[in-house]
C-alpha cells in the first residue's frame, strides 16, 4: 500500500516536471519566432528592428522599381525635349519657307507688272492724241474701256500710281531727270511728271520720272 502511494507521488512529480519542461520549450520557441520575424537586416546582414523579412524584401523591390521609374522619367524628359526642339525647328523651317515663297511670288509679280506698265503707257499716249471730237468714236471708246479695265485689275492686285505733281521730291519714289523754273510751285517740288511711276504693295516697281523746281 505504501509502495503504491510512493509510486503515485513519483508519477505526479514526473508529470509536473514534464509539463514545466514543455512550457519552457514553448516559451523558447516563441522567443525564437518573434526574433526571426521582427529582425531587420543592416548592410552587413544583421537584422534591423521594426521590419519583417517580407517587409524588407518588399522595400528592396520598391527601391529597385523607384530607380527604374527615375530612369524612365529621365528618358521621357529627354524624348520630350527632343520632340520640342524638332517641332521648333520645323516651325522655323515652315516660316522661312513661307517667306521665301512669298519673296519669290513678289519677285515674279513685279516682273510681270514691269512688263505690263509699258502697255499702260502706250494706252495713255494713244488716248492723249485723240482729238476731242473723236472721243465718242466707238473704237476710241472701246480702247478707253480696255485701258480703264487694265488699271482696275492692276489696282485690285495692289498696283498703285505714285503721286508726283505738286508733291515734294522724294528720291525713294521719284527720279528727277531735269530741273525747271516755276511760279506755281516752290523749290524742291515736282512740277511735271514725264513718266508715271507705280508701287506694288508699298514697294516701288517703277520710279516716277519727274521735273523738279530748282
Amino acid at each position: 500500500m505504501e509502495n503504491q502511494e510512493v509510486n503515485q507521488e513519483e508519477i505526479q512529480e514526473e508529470s509536473m516536471q514534464a509539463a514545466m519542461e514543455e512550457d519552457l520549450t514553448d516559451e523558447k520557441d516563441a522567443v525564437k519566432e518573434q526574433t526571426a520575424d521582427s529582425g531587420e537586416h543592416s548592410g552587413d546582414g544583421e537584422p534591423e528592428k521594426g521590419k519583417t523579412r517580407a517587409e524588407q524584401r518588399a522595400a528592396k523591390k520598391q527601391a529597385k522599381q523607384d530607380k527604374k521609374n527615375d530612369v524612365y522619367k529621365e528618358q521621357i524628359e529627354q524624348l520630350e525635349d527632343r520632340v520640342k526642339r524638332q517641332m521648333a525647328e520645323f516651325e522655323n523651317f515652315r516660316k522661312r519657307t513661307d517667306k521665301e515663297k512669298q519673296a519669290m511670288f513678289e519677285t515674279g509679280a513685279k516682273s510681270v507688272i514691269e512688263k505690263l506698265l509699258p502697255v499702260v503707257d502706250n494706252f495713255e499716249r494713244g488716248l492723249a492724241t485723240v482729238p476731242e471730237e473723236q472721243r465718242e468714236d466707238p473704237f476710241v471708246d472701246g480702247m478707253n474701256r480696255i485701258y480703264k479695265q487694265l488699271l482696275t485689275e492692276l489696282d485690285n492686285i495692289g498696283v498703285k500710281p505714285i503721286e508726283a505733281v505738286g508733291c515734294e521730291f522724294d528720291p525713294n519714289l521719284h527720279n528727277a531727270v531735269m530741273q525747271v523754273e516755276s511760279e506755281e510751285y516752290e523749290s524742291g517740288v515736282v512740277a511735271q511728271e514725264l513718266q508715271k511711276g507705280y508701287t506694288y504693295r508699298d514697294a516701288v516697281v517703277r520710279h516716277s520720272m519727274v521735273a523738279v523746281v530748282q
